[in-house]
């Protein structure tokens, strides 16, 4: 077709399809973008960065792989690029994570990030899952002062599963039974009051002292106060690592003690949690819930303070090398 067919069959469009067709030559010329030079590739040219697969800061250049740098390293002799050991290695499309990020930091389905970037549901699913497992958590020591932490109780889901092995719940439907048995979910939130976050799957049932030292992976240090409700599972954790433990008995009425020891920024963080999930994605599967906790807290601390939360989320992607991803 020349130019004035194209203009005249465009001027036929309606209004919602003339945005449509804007919206989708605007990502289309994201897409084809050249991939920007990131923080990791400058840091190793500038022979800041070290080698991902022992640590040594001795490389050199080493020709190209797939157009993307390539370095060898003095000490074990082994090649990598600055996509190695992250979520983007062996990534198809790398021109398209801007765009990506762009519209995942904007909460957007599935089925639109496919329609908008013209890839498949499953590369878009697979995509959001190895970013989300390259977040990290805040570990114990990292904690400091008067520390939250108490666990809340999701269903057991198995959102998409096609074999369930017990009979199907009607939606919106909840499991059987009263109290908690092991159709429940178990999250422990860890707060304290300057920012730091660790929220962690554990399991299903009753929480456990072991849980608990699991989920922080490092102590608490010493000269924290950590304030809970009275599961005797705490009290358990504080006496084994030495520091001070407030229970605040809400059942009778006590929600805080002493003027500032509650646990009520934690009881928030749940019902923020709980809205978020059902919310934005009616529900998630219990198998990946630990994904959505990592996303859930890094829009919790860091993501609602920026301005562009799309490059702020890619490079907290990129901090870590070694990431492991399950097949989803």
């Amino acid at each position: 077709m020349t130019y004035n067919e194209i203009l005249s069959a465009a001027q036929s469009l309606s209004e919602t399809e003339r945005q449509s067709l804007l919206q989708a030559l605007s990502v289309s010329n994201q897409c084809e973008a050249t991939v920007p030079e990131s923080s990791r590739l400058s840091a190793l040219l500038e022979k800041q960065g070290c080698c991902p697969h022992c640590g040594s800061n001795r490389y050199y250049r080493f020709g190209k792989d797939h157009g993307t740098q390539r370095f060898k390293c003095k000490d074990c002799g082994r090649t990598f690029t600055e996509y190695t050991g992250t979520w983007q290695q062996k990534l198809h499309k790398k021109g398209l994570v801007k765009a990506y990020m762009q519209l995942m930091s904007e909460q957007k389905s599935l089925d639109k990030i496919s329609a908008a970037l013209h890839i498949n549901k499953k590369t878009a699913f697979d995509w959001r899952h190895k970013i989300l497992r390259s977040l990290k958590q805040d570990e114990g020591s990292s904690f400091s002062g008067i520390t939250e932490s108490d666990e809340t109780f999701f269903d057991k889901s198995d959102k998409g599963c096609r074999h369930l092995k017990r009979k199907p719940r009607k939606r919106g439907g909840g499991t059987k039974g009263k109290g908690i048995s092991k159709d429940k979910a178990t999250v422990i939130v860890t707060a304290d009051r300057k920012n730091d976050l660790n929220m962690t799957f554990c399991g299903y049932g009753r929480l456990t002292k072991k849980e608990i030292t699991e989920s922080l992976r490092t102590p608490l240090p010493q000269g924290t106060v950590l304030c809970s409700d009275g599961h005797v599972s705490y009290k358990g954790y504080a006496m084994d690592n030495h520091i001070e433990h407030v229970v605040i008995r809400a059942d009778l009425g006590r929600h805080v003690k002493r003027g500032f020891f509650h646990i009520q920024h934690v009881n928030s963080l749940h019902n923020r949690l709980k809205k978020w999930l059902n919310g934005t994605f009616w529900g998630v599967a219990t198998k990946y819930m630990q994904d959505y906790l990592n996303w859930f807290k890094v829009k919790e601390t860091v993501l609602k303070f920026c301005n562009d939360q799309a490059d702020e989320l890619l490079g907290l992607s990129m901090n870590h090398y070694n990431v492991k991803f399950a097949t989803v």
